[in-house]
């Protein structure tokens, strides 16, 4: 099995998909190309995609609607690519579930390095078929951590519900719980934790911070609009209110 990661680069300009294609390649990365969301759609059906770079804006369907389309189906790492240079937007993309965003115009290396940051975060993927042929050891590799019904394995990069359901998480999500299920009880202030996430897309406005907790909060809470788990404390940052235990 190859180690070759595949990327997958959505724009609707040619110059562009053929100036990353090339660069990327040449990188030692598997490159696919698609300049609309039809082409996306099948592309991601017959290939093992490991991230996305997503143009924001394109006619037809534009960036953020293929975002979520892909966020309903996959944890699949998305880098937006943006000519805007508005925070609303950079906003939006990470509402939607992107993991960072570049603005062009950008520099190749710029492109390489996000890519590199973002997988690093995502940790290493493993194939469904690789999941299914696991042999059942009974031992217990993983540090897992328990709370308020779930059980969240750092190692595999899983957060489950009791009952044994799976729930996705983000790069982004996936680090900034490790963050609070590390630290319970504790207040933490945006400062902390962008330095405690090392997110690049946190680091330069606050509200990014805001942005990836709601997304957080969507996926833990029974009732994201009266957080129970992932309290504000008005002034001060966050806490994670809950008992977590060693699984």
């Amino acid at each position: 099995m190859s180690d070759q990661l595949h990327v997958l680069v959505v724009d609707d300009e040619p110059r562009i998909r053929t100036l990353l294609w090339r660069y990327l390649a040449d990188e030692g990365f598997k490159v696919s190309e698609a300049g609309d969301g039809v082409t996306m759609r099948a592309v991601l059906e017959r290939e093992v995609i490991d991230l996305v770079l997503l143009d924001l804006m394109m006619p037809g369907e534009d960036g953020l609607s293929l975002a979520r389309y892909i966020r309903q189906r996959s944890d699949i790492p998305i880098i937006m690519l943006t000519g805007k240079g508005d925070l609303i937007d950079r906003v939006a993309g990470l509402e939607t579930g992107a993991d960072d965003y570049i603005t062009k115009p950008f520099e190749l290396r710029e492109v390489l390095a996000r890519i590199r940051t973002v997988m690093r975060r995502a940790g290493p993927r493993i194939s469904a078929a690789a999941v299914q042929s696991e042999p059942a050891t009974g031992e217990n590799t993983s540090e897992v951590l328990v709370f308020e019904g779930w059980r969240f394995d750092l190692l595999r990069r899983e957060l489950r519900r009791m009952t044994g359901e799976l729930v996705p998480l983000t790069a982004g999500e996936f680090e900034l719980l490790c963050v609070f299920a590390r630290r319970p009880n504790r207040v933490l202030n945006r400062e902390q934790l962008i330095d405690l996430v090392k997110g690049r897309e946190w680091a330069s406005y606050d509200r990014g911070v805001d942005t990836q907790v709601m997304r957080l909060r969507k996926k833990i809470e029974s009732d994201p609009g009266n957080p129970c788990l992932i309290k504000t404390v008005r002034g001060a940052g966050y806490v994670f209110a809950a008992a977590v235990t060693l699984g």
